[in-house]
């Protein structure tokens, strides 16, 4: 795969292939357009012969994902991609190789979780086809089937919940439902014990399914918050876009699994955790509900300080994609500092997979971020903080996402915030080696919280040398940490 994926580059980069002749011609099941929404967006990918194409890779060397609108598919009337669909790699369906490769259709329509493999979205069975780029090609494709939902059994330890939301359902205009999985220690039926609880938040896009993999711990009961929502991961917290999202979790979701699974209730045995987005998530709640929870262990953090939007600074450059010095800007890098894809590259795959080629329609990183953060346009969805073609920012929406800058909110609030997070409730771990810079926003952090007084800023900020997106205080340690501020 590799070998073959590296010749598509490397044709890429010498343009020795010619202009793409391939046309994609793609067919709803007439029972599917009976009782499915059949707008939204179409995907189209190609992958070596044999496997099912990956929609949400930012592998350099992927093979070819295409994605244009489509409005009420019909039966009778085929959709046509080509060449002219936004493209991800750039331009890489003119310059395929030759060859036989695995194809697959699906129709993203969902509203309420923005993946290419949620439940109602439509989906072919992979084609195996040959593909020549030189040819005029026709290849049909037939939108057969639909993801259903596939949530784990409820088990002695592990249940799945979707909690009704009145916050939520309000913001839409439409019944929203809070997912979350509980975990619950494993003498949890024979012990009438109350339990704290520990508020669990996985990297960007983790299911509250994943929750079958957490093990138990007969000191808590533990939840994991669903990383799936309309726009993309909501992180958990209230945004323009999102809607109530930490309203919902606060006064809705955690009452109600406190009351359900005999917790003990109150904001001295409530503690947050999470790696990457988790990380963000756990320590935003407990800065904008500090009066809830009694600790934050948040590990490698999504960017905690906006000047550090992992290179990005969203107050000064003028441009996500080029930095001031006139080159690419990278968004993600090896350990020893190589670059392995730029914030172009990234964002091209979010314009393939969202809405009229827009990223921030995406349900990805970027347009999950941008969501989250950013304020809602005139048309009701979010407003971009950069243009996806050119790169541009929009100056006009950096004081909406300044909102959300955690080192602002610490050095502002800090008279107020202050008393609240006293008693070391804060730590933060991150490697100096983030794979996407998150160690410079940390920094920032961090030296912000030394100039704090009155009170002095007493949490725990680590930044090991040469660890990158990853590790951190193991389990065991927070648990540890947890349980012995509880009492």
């Amino acid at each position: 795969m590799h070998r073959l994926a590296s010749l598509v580059l490397a044709a890429i980069l010498t343009g020795q292939l010619s202009a793409a002749g391939i046309r994609f011609s793609i067919l709803i099941d007439a029972k599917l357009a009976d009782t499915h929404n059949t707008s939204g967006r179409l995907l189209i990918g190609i992958a070596p012969k044999g496997q099912t194409p990956r929609y949400t890779s930012t592998d350099p060397y992927s093979l070819p994902l295409l994605g244009i609108d489509v409005n009420r598919m019909s039966p009778e009337k085929p959709v046509i991609a080509d060449a002219s669909a936004t493209t991800f790699p750039a331009d890489s369906l003119k310059r395929l190789l030759k060859g036989e490769y695995s194809v697959q259709a699906v129709l993203v329509s969902n509203r309420d979780i923005n993946l290419p493999n949620a439940p109602r979205n439509l989906f072919s069975d992979p084609v195996t086809v040959m593909l020549d780029p030189a040819s005029d090609q026709l290849v049909k494709i037939h939108l057969s089937q639909a993801f259903t939902e596939r949530t784990p059994a409820t088990s002695k330890t592990h249940h799945y919940l979707q909690i009704a939301s009145p916050r939520l359902s309000k913001h839409f205009g439409r019944p929203m439902v809070y997912r979350v999985a509980v975990v619950l220690p494993t003498n949890f039926e024979e012990e009438k014990q109350s339990y704290p609880l520990v508020v669990h938040i996985g990297g960007f896009g983790t299911r509250y399914t994943s929750a079958q993999r957490m093990r138990g711990d007969n000191r808590f009961v533990q939840i994991l918050l669903d990383g799936a929502g309309p726009f993309g991961d909501p992180y958990q917290v209230n945004s323009a876009n999102n809607g109530p999202y930490g309203d919902a979790l606060i006064y809705e979701v955690i009452p109600f699994i406190e009351k359900t699974y005999r917790c003990i209730g109150t904001p001295k045995t409530r503690f947050t955790t999470g790696g990457s987005t988790g990380g963000w998530v756990s320590l935003a709640l407990q800065m904008f509900y500090p009066d809830q929870f009694n600790g934050c262990w948040s590990l490698f953090p999504d960017s905690v300080d906006f000047h550090s939007y992992e290179l990005i600074d969203i107050y000064r450059d003028a441009n996500a994609y080029v930095n001031r010095y006139g080159f690419e800007r990278p968004a993600k890098r090896t350990i020893d500092g190589d670059t392995i894809y730029t914030v172009r590259h990234e964002c091209q795959i979010e314009r393939v997979l969202g809405l009229g080629g827009r990223w921030e329609l995406s349900g990805r990183d970027w347009a999950s971020w941008n969501a989250t953060y950013g304020p809602r346009g005139k048309d009701g969805l979010p407003q971009p903080l950069w243009n996806g073609e050119t790169g541009e920012l929009d100056r006009t929406v950096v004081e909406h996402w300044k909102k959300y800058d955690l080192r602002d909110l610490l050095e502002t609030q800090w008279k107020t915030l202050g008393p609240k997070l006293a008693g070391g409730k804060i730590n933060i771990w991150v490697g100096d080696a983030d794979d996407y810079f998150l160690n410079n926003g940390v920094h920032r952090f961090k030296a912000a919280a030394k100039n704090l007084t009155n009170p002095t800023f007493d949490g725990v900020i680590e930044i090991e040398m040469r660890k990158g997106h990853g590790g951190g205080w193991t389990r065991m340690e927070i648990f540890d940490a947890m349980a012995k501020r509880a009492k």
